[in-house]
């Protein structure tokens, strides 16, 4: 029997494990609405954990994949077709990535932005309940994708209703539709993607769908990275060649008075504070 509302869910274990034991074991976990959003935003915890034994990374994907954009060899695929290539492209990077789990929840995007939340909030929490992750990413609440939004709020609800039992160390929003560049530097959450470059580039090929499908995700964001690295400090030489910008967003977690809304609200004031501050020293 399924622990998630769907039928059409997908659920993928390494080692031949149990839901329970492959969670179990899962130190770090990643919940993106698209298939591919976690080899984009949350490679740091997948690195973190690439050929470890002591470290695990878990994956949740919650939309369908019908709704992709499909271009090249892919434009004549159908919903279905595309779903299904969509569906193993996911699986596959988590053979790749050496996670012990990927999730895919099945839902269909008009669904995640509709009356089917409080299932993608279900399906989420039945996850958190057998894991207690150090590490959770997230997408971040200054994207303009509405799907990522859907599945932040789905995603915060369900780990507030863990937090009685359960904080992880560090909760993380990551870039994807809208780089976090602009947070004030003391607010950034440095993910240092260095590590194992063969690994990025073979995660991002997986994903032949979108690439050759007409989207070049892998060259945007391992675009993102490198500019985060140099342009993060003016004076000094670069520490780093690849770097993702996280925000903290534990506070969410931790405070269930504290909406979304009001968290990134007082975020962008402080930029706008120090473009002010910063203009008007000058003008």
């Amino acid at each position: 029997m399924s622990i998630f509302h769907n039928e059409g869910a997908d659920i993928w274990l390494r080692d031949s494990l149990t839901v329970d034991s492959a969670l179990a074991r899962a130190t770090h976990l990643g919940i993106g609405a698209h298939q591919d959003d976690l080899e984009f935003m949350a490679y740091e915890g997948i690195a973190s954990c690439y050929e470890k034994q002591d470290q695990w990374f878990a994956g949740i994907t919650v939309t369908d994949g019908r709704g992709s954009s499909r271009t090249g060899p892919f434009a004549s695929y159908s919903d279905e077709e595309i779903r299904n290539v969509r569906r193993k492209e996911q699986r596959d990077a988590a053979e790749i990535g050496e996670y012990t789990a990927q999730f895919q929840l099945d839902y269909p995007s008009s669904e995640l932005k509709g009356e089917g939340r409080s299932n993608v909030t279900a399906d989420i929490l039945a996850v958190l309940k057998k894991s207690r992750p150090n590490v959770v990413y997230l997408h971040q609440p200054a994207d303009k994708h509405d799907s990522h939004i859907a599945v932040l709020g789905c995603s915060i609800e369900a780990l507030r209703q863990t937090a009685v039992t359960h904080v992880p160390e560090r909760v993380i929003g990551c870039e994807v539709w809208r780089s976090l560049d602009w947070l004030d530097d003391s607010e950034k959450v440095a993910m240092v993607c260095d590590a194992y470059p063969n690994l990025s580039a073979k995660l991002y090929a997986v994903f032949e769908s979108q690439i050759a499908g007409g989207k070049r995700y892998d060259l945007a964001v391992e675009g993102r990275r490198r500019a985060n690295a140099t342009m993060f400090d003016s004076h000094g030489s670069d520490i780093y060649q690849s770097v993702a910008w996280g925000i903290d967003l534990k506070p969410l977690v931790v405070n269930p008075d504290l909406s979304i809304e009001a968290f990134i609200l007082e975020e962008i004031g402080r930029l706008s504070q120090d473009v002010k501050d910063r203009v008007q020293k000058y003008s």
